[in-house]
């Protein structure tokens, strides 16, 4: 009578080309270290001496060409360093004051300032902020949670209560990733063949009996964990589809009724249509699917999470990047883990990334490979504080470091984890063991090598020279760099710089089942307790451009096909995380007009041309020209 869905997983083809893997890609994430009393934190190598600086504030900044100026903040009033205000247009010193600037809560902010009023709460707390080059980016960390909150809602289109998925998807005709593509989350492998026709058992909402009641329902349309359902028996009428949860409690394999003592009573609007319903239920599940008898167990068991509260583990120092703290798991929702640093005495201090981010590490992790760390005040774990298995981390791919390697100088291409948006120009500072990198964005780093970052050699944030200029990419240039179109034959001659091995990046590229168009909801890594509505709108082999709906394309975001910080539509509403909806109307029209004029003031781009051929052939074909022309040696 009724088949039942098994999952099946097959085997994923892979592609011989370029290709990422989820490595450092959040600028808000961090990777704190061991606070052992004993460790002290390593001295950064400083930068060449010729090149210009800036003093402010007692902090040291390297600017290429020996230019800068003071900016004034639109939204909160700041007055700080242009060159360490977020985006292009260096009108805000943070992301959450250019999306306020937009919202209802401009006029007030506004308002207060013609008044002659200090500057907020926030603001004042920017100030204390070290101005590195585009650090301001950071500075949003250290509002306290309800201010955060105001700014938010001020730019959202519905409260919280008032978005609807189902809505948002019928009204629009979207498509949803499916939850295959996210092997992270809950169900992520064994989804099984859940698909339209799938018939489940639901509560009965069409019925006036005091007693919870069901009926049969087929699934119409799926969109990640959401289900568009129609009752057994409406045919062609959508008057009562309805949507829901697949993975929810009240949803349950057809049979669950007849097994648990439940009554199954058809809705009261179809009820006169048949007088004999069981032999209408007989011919039309005759051959039909429904959910594997043990879905909810499997359900509830991808649900457990091995991290719990207490736990230390080392992260990166949200406010140096260049070295790790220690911190501890205050809570854990859906895998994602607040955690707040060590030394935070009032618990505000904290950070959120999921369990398998690769900016999380066991204790002791920096010292084994080489990794600055800020060592901790206190001198012994707080009572119930205990480490976190090393077993527990993802774990990344072996390398053989003893061969030919990357080397300290070496040129290549990197996603600035201060700004997601982009793909910069980057050399590599220092070589650690086990495979990772110390890695700086050209043109816009600290004195002191305090925004120097890592990422693995496996990363699928980092690419060789040219990788931007095949796949026709916006390369951004360093800072101060005047020869534009930006052109690495000629950078690399100038600078006397080599670029980084081609063979030496990683190419695997899985079959994620990403398409463009698709939604999903996506953290915001630029402030990773948010989490939002999102959309795929362009795939190069494994690496995906993330739109946050309603928002301008600034905001958007490069991620990798396998990260841990991309979720299913329906993910936040399954674990009861806050999900933030598309963003206003208002606030859309706001920022398409300071767009259209930023857009007229841009100067000349580069941008690459379409070439035939696989992008990692071409990518190895150019990093050879380069060599051959210049007599570089790799």
């Amino acid at each position: 009578m009724i088949t039942t869905e098994h999952s099946s997983q097959s085997k994923r083809k892979r592609r011989d080309s370029f290709g990422m893997f989820d490595g450092y890609d959040s600028c808000s994430e961090d990777t704190s270290s061991s606070s052992s009393s004993e460790e002290s934190e390593e001295e950064v190598a400083p930068l060449p001496s010729n090149l210009p600086i800036i003093k402010n504030n007692g902090q040291v900044y390297t600017y290429p060409d020996g230019k800068s100026g003071m900016a004034t903040c639109e939204m909160c009033g700041m007055v700080g360093v242009r060159d360490a205000f977020y985006s292009k247009t260096k009108r805000f010193c943070s992301v959450s004051c250019s999306r306020s600037y937009s919202s209802n809560s401009k006029k007030a902010s506004i308002l207060a300032r013609l008044q002659g009023k200090p500057p907020t709460k926030k603001a004042k707390v920017l100030q204390k902020q070290p101005l590195v080059a585009k650090l301001a980016a950071y500075a949003q960390y250290q509002a306290t949670l309800q201010n955060q909150a105001k700014t938010k809602a001020g730019n959202i289109a519905v409260s919280m209560e008032g978005f609807s998925w189902g809505n948002y998807i019928n009204s629009n005709s979207f498509i949803a990733a499916p939850v295959t593509c996210f092997k992270h989350a809950p169900m992520g492998t064994c989804w099984g063949d859940i698909s339209e026709n799938v018939r489940v058992e639901v509560p009965n909402t069409d019925c006036s009996l005091p007693t919870k009641v069901f009926w049969i329902a087929g699934i119409i349309k799926l969109a990640g964990y959401n289900a568009l359902l129609r009752y057994e028996g409406f045919e062609n009428d959508s008057g009562l589809d309805f949507w829901c949860n697949i993975c929810g409690s009240d949803i349950h394999p057809v049979g669950w009724c007849a097994a648990s003592g439940k009554p199954l009573v058809p809705p009261r609007t179809i009820q006169h249509k048949y007088t004999n319903w069981k032999a209408f239920l007989v011919k039309r599940l005759t051959g039909a699917k429904t959910l594997p008898p043990d879905f909810s167990q499997k359900v509830s068991e991808s649900m457990q999470y091995p991290f719990k509260p207490c736990m230390r583990v080392e992260v990166v120092d949200k406010r140096h990047l260049c070295r790790t703290r220690v911190a501890v798991v205050e809570s854990v929702i859906g895998g994602r883990l607040r955690l707040v640093y060590e030394e935070s005495e009032d618990r505000t201090d904290d950070f959120w990334c999921h369990m398998h981010s690769p900016l999380i590490h066991h204790i002791g992790w920096s010292r084994s490979i080489g990794h600055r760390f800020k060592r901790s005040d206190i001198t012994k774990k707080q009572d119930g504080h205990f480490d976190t298995p090393p077993h527990l981390f993802a774990k990344v791919k072996e390398v053989d470091q003893s061969g030919e390697w990357f080397k300290e100088g070496m040129k290549l291409e990197a996603i600035d984890p201060l700004n997601l948006s982009t793909i910069c120009v980057a050399t590599i500072r220092k070589v650690l063991a086990d495979g990772f990198l110390m890695i700086g964005i050209d043109g816009s780093e600290a004195a002191d090598g305090s925004d120097w970052f890592c990422y693995h050699a496996t990363s699928p944030s980092i690419f060789p020279v040219g990788f931007c200029e095949i796949n026709m990419i916006e390369l951004t240039p360093p800072r101060g760099y005047t020869k534009l179109p930006f052109k690495w034959f000629d950078y690399l001659r100038e600078t006397g710089s080599i670029a980084a091995p081609v063979k030496l990046f990683n190419k695997d590229v899985p079959n994620h089942g990403f398409r463009v168009g698709m939604k999903l909801e996506a953290v915001d890594l630029m402030e990773p307790r948010l989490i939002c509505v999102a959309t795929v709108t362009r795939i190069i082999h494994r690496l995906l451009r993330i739109h946050f709906d309603g928002w301008e394309e600034e905001y958007d975001q490069w991620v990798d096909c396998e990260s841990p910080d991309l979720y299913p539509v329906g993910w936040c509403q399954l674990t009861g995380y806050q999900l933030q909806p598309p963003a206003s109307q208002s606030s859309r029209e706001s920022q398409s007009a300071s767009s259209k004029q930023k857009k007229k003031a841009k100067s000349q781009q580069y941008k690459g041309h379409k070439k035939s051929g696989s992008s990692w052939e071409l990518t190895e074909t150019l990093s050879k020209n380069l060599k051959i022309r210049k007599g570089l040696v790799m």
